[in-house]
């Protein structure tokens, strides 16, 4: 793997935010290029609609966008105030697969030592296969092994940024076809889910704008990219192995370790994310609540 670096300096110079301080809310980056946690805040409180609460909503909105995902813990919600939360960011999403815990957008995440797969073991973004994949996937583990089951997330601001200036101007307009059916059909058989007749396909830039930020990102991932539309077999196959190793450079990420009745809230539009499967035989569980997005532009 590219360490992105040669004899001029990194291939890739973050410059930080010099923004202003936060007022409401505590920010403690994990690293300058991705992700935060976020102190000061009760979950269960911002359901509100209170001063405070808008004022502090307003600041983790500006949080998620200047370090893509960030981490509350010691939260200690019940799915209705779960559900809220996410309804604070917009309407939620329905996985089009997954087993649900009661309501249909509350995402049942789960693996023990009788599972035979744990949610997110590859790179990817979520649906992705969607027309209109979701902005945030907003996850809440109440139980977690006592060692292990991380989730790395990787910054595709970055990945887009390291690129070249030949290879930006190569994957200027092009667009990849995104497909759910190798992913999920069959995926959760062992809860008793049966297969849908079909499964979301969508056709996506490969550099999408970010509509809040306006910044570009790399947006092809292992899980859900099949090929690049309108060039030969061959070519798509070699271009794609490149981006998914370029945009997994350890360079990008950050690695959060969780703990019992942490969130993570992950924004799906400028950052892929991996959980790790490495805590057998023990038990990871909880839910996650996905918001809607936008057709990527």
């Amino acid at each position: 793997m590219s360490s992105l670096s040669g004899k001029q300096g990194p291939r890739y110079r973050h410059l930080a935010d010099q923004s202003e301080p936060y007022e409401t809310i505590g920010v403690e980056k994990l690293t300058p290029i991705i992700g935060a946690e976020i102190s000061g805040v009760d979950i269960g409180k911002l359901v509100g609609d209170d001063a405070r609460s808008n004022r502090q909503m307003d600041e983790i909105h500006r949080a998620l966008a200047e370090n893509l995902v960030i981490f509350f813990r010691d939260q200690h919600i019940s799915p209705d105030q779960h559900l809220a939360f996410g309804r604070k960011f917009g309407e939620l999403h329905v996985h089009p697969a997954a087993p649900n815990e009661g309501d249909p957008a509350l995402m049942k995440i789960y693996a023990d030592k009788d599972s035979p797969r744990a949610n997110g073991e590859g790179w990817h973004t979520d649906v992705s296969c969607d027309l209109e994949p979701p902005m945030g996937s907003i996850l809440y583990i109440k139980q977690c092994p006592p060692r292990g089951g991380d989730t790395l997330f990787a910054n595709m601001y970055a990945a887009y940024e390291a690129l070249s200036d030949r290879m930006k101007a190569y994957l200027d307009g092009l667009t990849a076809l995104h497909d759910g059916e190798q992913t999920y059909r069959g995926l959760y058989a062992n809860y008793g889910v049966a297969d849908k007749r079909e499964y979301p396909r969508a056709e996506h830039p490969i550099v999408r704008t970010h509509p809040v930020t306006g910044k570009k990102s790399l947006y092809v991932n292992r899980g859900f990219t099949r090929f690049i539309v309108g060039i030969p077999r061959d070519e798509s196959d070699a271009m794609l192995a490149y981006l998914y190793q370029h945009a997994e450079n350890p360079l990008f990420q950050c690695r959060f370790r969780w703990t019992e009745n942490a969130i993570a809230f992950w924004d799906n539009r400028c950052a892929q994310h991996r959980a790790m499967w490495d805590y057998w035989p023990h038990t990871r569980s909880g839910t996650r609540v996905t918001v809607k997005g936008e057709r990527p532009v």
